[in-house]
């Protein structure tokens, strides 16, 4: 995924390693959109209105994003891969300049989670890398779970899940990463099955003529996304919902955000300049 992981884990075997990078690989082999083999690469690349037969973990992911691609409004969006291609943040790389608008007539994805089915449209092409990569953390440590190992900090690319205690019997601390421009003070966080994810605006991107594009993008417009939002971090049990709650939130803006988060009970913290913007969940959290 383009990307490095870390374990710190209180374990009788030293291969767990192996049985981490297991997951991911299979996460990786899934739902790249970088490896011409993967599957989601096959169902781009294959003739739009197909039915396409996805694993069980693909089709998981997929559910999850279809599920926050409604309750969020469309403000998460599986179906920008011609977007990010587009933009330069795609298999195909940097292109390094601005290109025309585009925003597809069909960019509509189908899926049927009784079958496991996906068919894409016209203008449509999957790109899950606003939530894989959370799936991947929680795919990984249900591995460790099943395994017997109980108390480990999991991370993958920034976005981590904790279980248990370290063995000086205190809890997994973990520090919220914060926008290099702002002077807010990180928040720490105790990762007792919990995990969180961070969605940075500043991450990713590139300047044209001194004007700086970001890499997320307004499904509504597309393009790179103007609501001033720095960053947007999310605690939640399941990594692959902090993972792509964090991306919708990040497109949302500030308001809807906390609106949203405070009627689904999510707990959230969108960072724009010097100011912080933080959901009853969260502040619930902090007490």
């Amino acid at each position: 995924m383009g990307t490095g992981w870390s374990l710190q884990a209180v374990s009788p075997s030293a291969a767990i390693g192996e049985g981490v990078q297991a997951a991911l690989d299979r996460v990786d082999a899934q739902m790249s959109q970088w490896k011409p083999g993967s599957d989601l690469s096959r169902v781009n690349a294959a003739p739009p209105g197909c039915w396409h037969d996805l694993p069980a973990e693909f089709a998981h992911v997929v559910e999850k994003a279809m599920e926050i691609a409604d309750a969020s409004g469309g403000a998460f969006d599986p179906a920008l891969g011609r977007l990010t291609e587009a933009w330069g943040f795609g298999s195909a790389g940097p292109v390094g300049h601005v290109p025309g608008d585009d925003v597809a007539p069909d960019r509509r994805i189908d899926f049927d989670p009784a079958t496991r089915r996906v068919r894409r449209g016209d203008g449509a092409a999957l790109d899950l890398s606003g939530i894989a990569k959370g799936y991947a953390v929680d795919l990984a440590a249900e591995w460790l779970l099943d395994n017997g190992v109980r108390h480990f900090l999991l991370e993958v690319g920034g976005e981590l899940r904790g279980a248990g205690i370290r063995p000086d019997g205190q809890p997994w601390w973990v520090d919220v990463e914060m926008p290099p421009t702002s002077s807010l003070p990180p928040w720490r966080i105790a990762l007792h099955d919990l995990s969180v994810a961070t969605s940075g605006n500043y991450r990713r991107g590139f300047a044209v003529d001194g004007r700086h594009y970001s890499h997320s993008f307004d499904p509504a417009t597309g393009r790179p996304i103007v609501n001033g939002v720095s960053s947007v971090t999310v605690i939640h049990r399941d990594c692959v919902l902090a993972d792509g709650w964090a991306t919708a939130f990040t497109i949302a803006g500030p308001n809807p955000t906390i609106t949203l988060a405070d009627k689904l009970g999510i707990a959230a913290c969108v960072v724009v300049g010097e100011r912080e913007y933080i959901s009853r969940a969260w502040r619930d959290m902090m007490t």
